[in-house]
């Protein structure tokens, strides 16, 4: 174990050479890999903690059954651990467009064409709406593009990266977190699938019935494990995409350019910085699960590549849905109809409304339904590992199981929460992008600062084991730093911070700003006396 006192040279920063850094981690060779016959050894000991799959429990009865069916369909039954280098085969060009085309359709649907309709409902311009809209979906999906590099170059889905710098115990709290998010986020799929669903069937389908079904295949697609759930997003946005095309072509002639923001002076900036909040909290909001889709890359794929694929494959489509959304809620001037339609209707009505011919309305809007479907299948699957890394008694429940538990939370927020989707999206999204931005914050600078940039000075090795692991004391008081700091700039309709009403009439969320500036200030200072009073 090294000394407890951290030699601090100026200009390289702290000594973090991975021969002493690792804690109690497996020999490395003179160019700091591990030794394989200790990484051979430490993998035997993990899995004799872990125990066998073996016996006569119920658990262990339903892993064996999860092992048959990953043995026969790859539903993946060990979703959770490190997958090696060696282990991973090379990827065709195809395979790489996924890092884009994943997301492409995770986030074009229903959900971003109703986020779309904020700005005009904060009194903002169509052109301002738009402008914010663009910038902010860049800006929460670096933050998500960043995130996705760890995946590939450590073989660890994105809750055990966070290990390396929140530690064992707090980043418990991140497992939580995330699983939280990825359950709401999956109901606010439901919502806005359920009213599409329900206006196809001219309310022969309730928006329960609705919300039941959406559910129900995003469940079975999720159930199939990760190789299926890419193929099945590589071309899943095609569609949705040309739809969208269609929504811009015969609704853009409608389109209100010329009325001004309805609001100005500091209710102005208020109405900006909270749309600013929610879509850029939408984006960002990815950057805790990223990881979870890039393991099976070879660990030697180009960073910058994944960086940039990743951003723009989820920034690009959510600008589209979100604009679409933001030049239709400008129609209502010139078509009040159709505000009247969306105002006692709901998004799904309105859609067969605004499109021409009838029949053609309902098979678009049919498909559209399936959108959300996307989305979900994509929150089921990480909220299911991320229940998984919470804890090792969870890592004994099957993947299987922890998305049926997920499935049932789903269709419970998504049943109760389905009168009030405006105030759900505008909540929900901005809440999201604050506790993002500092658990990105938090990694971003555990790499650069305390691991040189350089994957060498991780011991991979003990991403399980707790003793190898930062104490995490760091992470979690910048954290609640950035809580507090969120809490004073957040404006909600529930909660309005004390910075936050300071801007305008309706106050101006600065949550993510201050959680920024407050992160990235805090963890520095932090993690240095940690790792000089403690030694890791």
């Amino acid at each position: 174990m090294p000394s407890s006192h951290l030699d601090v040279d100026p200009e390289k920063g702290p000594d973090l050479d991975p021969r002493t850094y690792a804690i109690d981690g497996p020999d490395v060779t003179a160019d700091g890999r591990a030794n394989d016959a200790t990484v051979r050894g430490a993998a035997e000991a993990d899995a004799s903690r872990r125990g066998p799959c073996g016996g006569g429990g119920l658990l262990a009865r339903l892993r064996d059954f999860e092992a048959q069916m990953d043995a026969k369909f790859g539903v993946e039954s060990e979703a959770i651990e490190r997958k090696r280098p060696e282990d991973r085969r090379p990827v065709s060009w195809t395979e790489e467009l996924s890092m884009a085309l994943l997301w492409a359709s995770g986030v074009m649907n229903t959900s971003c064409f109703a986020t779309g309709f904020l700005g005009s409902q904060f009194g903002l311009s169509l052109k301002l709406s738009i402008l914010i809209t663009i910038l902010s979906s860049v800006a929460g999906g670096a933050v998500s593009g960043y995130c996705a590099t760890f995946g590939a170059a450590m073989g660890l889905r994105q809750i055990s990266v966070s290990r390396y710098s929140f530690g064992w115990w707090p980043n418990k709290l991140v497992a939580i977190l995330n699983c939280i998010q990825q359950i709401g986020w999956a109901a606010v799929q439901c919502i806005t699938g359920g009213l599409a669903l329900t206006a196809v069937s001219d309310g022969s389908v309730s928006l329960i019935l609705g919300v039941v079904i959406l559910a129900v295949i995003a469940l079975l697609i999720s159930l199939v494990g990760l190789n299926t759930i890419l193929v099945y997003e590589r071309y899943a946005w095609i569609i949705f995409f040309v739809i969208f095309l269609i929504i811009f072509g015969e609704t853009g002639r409608f389109a209100d350019n010329t009325t001004p923001s309805s609001v100005t002076g500091a209710t102005l900036a208020g109405s900006v910085l909270s749309l600013i909040a929610t879509v850029y909290g939408s984006s960002a909001s990815w950057s805790t699960i990223t990881s979870d889709y890039y393991v099976h890359y070879p660990a030697n794929v180009s960073r910058i590549k994944v960086f940039l694929m990743t951003t723009f494959g989820i920034a690009i489509p959510t600008t589209i849905g979100m604009v679409a959304g933001c030049v239709v809620a400008s129609t209502f001037t010139n078509r009040p109809d159709w505000g009247d339609t969306y105002a006692n209707r709901g998004i799904g009505y309105l859609i067969q409304d605004m499109l021409y011919p009838r029949g053609f309305a309902k098979f678009l809007l049919t498909l559209l339904v399936l959108s959300g479907v996307n989305n979900m299948v994509m929150n089921l699957y990480s909220a299911a590992i991320s229940f998984q890394q919470l804890a090792r008694p969870c890592a004994q429940v099957p993947r299987i199981i922890w998305t049926l538990f997920c499935f049932v939370c789903i269709m419970a927020l998504a049943i109760g929460g389905r009168a009030n989707l405006n105030d759900y999206l505008v909540n929900f999204l901005s809440l999201l992008g604050y506790w993002c931005t500092s658990y990105a914050i938090i990694l971003f600078e555990e790499h650069v600062f305390f691991r040189n940039r350089t994957f060498g000075n991780y011991n991979l090795e003990g991403w399980n084991d707790p003793a190898k692991l930062p104490l995490g004391i760091a992470a979690a008081v910048a954290f609640l730093l950035g809580v507090a700091s969120w809490c004073m700039g957040m404006s909600q309709t529930w909660f309005v911070g004390p910075l936050a009403k300071k801007i305008g009439a309706n106050g101006g969320d600065v949550g993510n700003e201050m959680t920024f500036v407050v992160t990235a200030l805090s963890y520095v200072p932090a993690r240095y006396l940690e790792l000089k009073f403690i030694g890791r």
